[in-house]
């Protein structure tokens, strides 16, 4: 995502069991821009964890407390919807004032929260199952540290706003930090039952529970003030909760599958998707991930929209339409940016509103530009929504003047990058970490750097523009990019085959040499259609080997390359959208197969993380027995990670859909390993709506139409 993503070597707290506190034993919830992540219990206690609004921690601290113990934890989990987390636990000894000690396991304790309208709403409930009047000390800490995102992901700042003392009022307690960037935040603490005793810090109660008593208290924590809690705003703010959830997932065709776990994968990625999605004044955007990139990214949404564009074109119009109102109109290194590039990431938090980080709005991407343009092209081809493509085109032609201007800083027909300043990204691709991009014997490049899949996406966004044109009636520069898509081709074929290889390098750097270095960068190619048909199925034959293919999915890098790590970021780790990109890469050159038998092995992948697929995992080969090995600080959920599953569907089934001659092609289908029937439902082709059925028959697919309203579907 970014270099400031945490290492898995860097230091993580622990909470009360001593247990590394690593994101996939987390639990996050999102609406708009609040999010809440933490433990199994429920606690907040440090590290990533926290209540966030607007890329600021509003909350950091946020234990319960029975007898001064936390509960023995019974479970945890998030509803398949994403709307609630429950914790179940049970009651430890507890101590009677004056008296025994009270007997273990003999009370429920049930904590159930969610957001709405960026506030979190919990209940805490106990239900006593002795036979006995237990006597219950409940407790529950809190705190509010109002630290940055880029404060709470490490980095240091030399100094502060003012953090003022706490307010304490009865049944709720406020806390407040004026920034240096002279917006006041507060965080409101509040309950439903007047606590016996309130501090800044800690709220007590003392409750007499009857043999099979139940108590309940409400709890709501925000940044703005609102009525007490109660039950009557719980179960309300809960139902709306609940109702905006389900609008947002009912968009788009529906996919169904003769597998009742597969069918549970497509609907948590899509109900991961739809936690992921804020409205916007432009549309809906997907946010890359939780937690450290809650926030719009370029690259990580155009990625996002183009896995669901076959079945859900809304998205890439939301996206489009952001991006274009964001472009950049000034040359600033220390931004990155240049008139006509598009944006890499936006925050909202006081560090980047001081410039101490230049993430308030930035766009150090090199391949967010070219990827915008191609989408554009994918949408219009889709939809055949040339109104939009109206609307865009100023910031269309505005982005491929960006890549014919700035993009190729030395004059050679690459597009490169080498970032202005320190603070900003020092690799400006989809591999960003520091240590992505290499030569053969391990040493790092010199700049400008030209990564051989920005290329493809060059080469992909301007026959974008060229189809475009010929459709406005602009033969000229249709005739002009397409030509322009050619030489880009050209250059590729000459300067990145490793002939002893077989394969692409991964980049070229600022002496004009290459690193020959096998990456899965190359599938990224395929994807957007640039090799010859011999060497495309070179490409396949390499990726589809064990040096790649771990049996959960692609491997960023090679085994047996320099730099190689299975355990880190890019080099040798697998990336769920990475796979499925060069998955549809492979499903366009003829590997249908191949891609069968990936999208079997993410599927198990995700079984083994709760049917969600995290932002990457390890890379080590799939052994009998084990499952896939999680990468410490992955953001979970991600939406490209979980935009995967449809990428991948696509490819395996072979559907492309035409959206000027309203034609659904299928090609050579394939159903998933384990599948012998998948219903697509409501697919959109023009104004008209189709169902597709596959069904497998004996070694053979089959595959039958239907539309809702009688005109004939030709499905090729």
């Amino acid at each position: 995502m970014d270099d400031l993503a945490p290492a898995p070597d860097a230091p993580v707290e622990t909470g009360e069991t001593g247990e590394p506190r690593v994101p996939h034993r987390l639990f996050a919830l999102k609406d708009k821009d609040t999010f809440v992540v933490a433990d199994a219990f429920g606690d907040i206690v440090g590290a990533g964890d926290g209540l966030f609004h607007n890329d600021t921690r509003i909350l950091s601290h946020f234990r319960l407390l029975l007898g001064g113990r936390p509960p023995s934890l019974l479970s945890a989990a998030i509803a398949q919807d994403n709307v609630f987390f429950t914790s179940h636990g049970a009651n430890q000894a507890l101590p009677y004032p004056g008296g025994p000690v009270g007997p273990p396991g003999v009370l429920h304790v049930e904590r159930k929260r969610f957001l709405w309208e960026e506030r979190l709403y919990e209940r805490i409930c106990c239900v006593n199952y002795s036979r006995d009047v237990v006597l219950i000390p409940l407790s529950v800490e809190f705190g509010a540290d109002f630290r940055d995102m880029f404060e709470v992901r490490g980095l240091h700042r030399e100094r502060r706003g003012r953090l003022h003392p706490p307010t304490v009022d009865g049944r709720s307690v406020r806390f407040r930090y004026d920034g240096l960037d002279g917006v006041e935040r507060t965080s409101l603490v509040s309950f439903s039952d007047p606590p016996a005793r309130i501090s800044a810090t800690r709220a007590d109660y003392m409750y007499s529970l009857q043999p099979e008593g139940r108590l309940e208290l409400y709890l709501e924590i925000g940044a703005s003030s609102a009525p007490p809690p109660g039950r009557e705003r719980f179960r309300y703010a809960a139902a709306r909760a609940r109702w905006d959830m389900r609008a947002r997932r009912r968009h788009g065709a529906r996919i169904k599958s003769s597998g009742r776990l597969f069918n549970e994968w497509l609907v948590k990625s899509r109900a991961d998707l739809a936690l992921l999605t804020t409205r916007m004044e432009t549309g809906p955007y997907p946010y890359a991930g939780i937690p450290w990139f809650s926030t719009a990214f370029g690259r990580d949404a155009v990625i996002t929209a183009w896995q669901i564009l076959w079945f859900e074109p809304s998205l890439a119009r939301g996206v489009l339409t952001y991006l274009a109102a964001h472009q950049a109109e000034e040359v600033s290194a220390f931004r990155d940016s240049a008139p006509g590039k598009i944006m890499h990431e936006t925050r909202k938090g006081e560090m980047p509103a001081m410039g101490e980080v230049p993430f308030a709005r930035y766009y150090g991407g090199v391949d967010t530009t070219p990827l915008f343009v191609a989408l554009a092209g994918a949408y219009a081809e889709r939809t055949r929504d040339l109104t939009l493509i109206d609307d865009l085109w100023p910031a269309l032609t505005a982005a491929i003047r960006w890549i014919e201007q700035f993009g190729d800083s030395d004059g050679d027909g690459l597009i490169d990058y080498k970032r202005g300043k320190e603070s900003g990204l020092a690799n400006q691709g989809w591999k960003d970490s520091e240590d992505s991009v290499f030569h053969a014997d391990g040493r790092f490049p010199n700049g400008p750097i030209a990564l051989v899949e920005v290329q493809g996406y060059a080469f992909a966004a301007y026959r974008a523009m060229a189809r475009l044109a010929h459709h406005r009636g602009d033969q000229d520069n249709a005739a002009r990019w397409a030509a322009r898509a050619e030489q880009i081709r050209e250059s590729v074929e000459r300067r990145f085959w490793m002939e002893e290889h077989q394969f692409y390098g991964i980049a070229i750097d600022g002496k004009g040499e290459l690193c020959r270095v096998l990456s899965s960068n190359p599938g990224h190619l395929l994807f957007a259609g640039l090799p010859g048909p011999a060497r495309g199925r070179k490409v396949v034959e390499r990726l589809m080997s064990a040096d790649f293919d771990s049996g959960w999915g692609i491997r960023t890098l090679a085994t047996g390359q320099p730099r190689y790590n299975p355990m880190s970021y890019h080099n040798g780790s697998v990336w769920p959208h990475d796979t499925a990109v060069c998955a549809m890469g492979l499903a366009n050159y003829g590997e249908r197969e191949g891609v069968a038998t990936l999208t079997a092995g993410l599927f198990e992948t995700a079984i083994n993380f709760e049917m969600r697929l995290p932002e990457l995992f390890c890379g080590f080969p799939r052994m009998a027995g084990e499952p896939p090995v999680a990468y410490p600080v992955a953001c979970l959920p991600q939406a490209w990670a979980a935009g995967s599953v449809f990428m991948m569907l696509q490819a395996v089934l072979g559907v492309s859909i035409d959206g000027w001659n309203r034609e659904i092609r299928v090609t050579d289908p394939r159903l998933p390993i384990g599948i012998d029937r998948l219903e697509i439902d409501g697919l959109r082709v023009g104004d008209e709506k189709v169902d597709l059925l596959f069904e497998r028959t004996g070694r053979r697919v089959d595959v039958q139409g239907r539309s809702h309203t009688g005109f004939p579907v030709r499905v090729r």
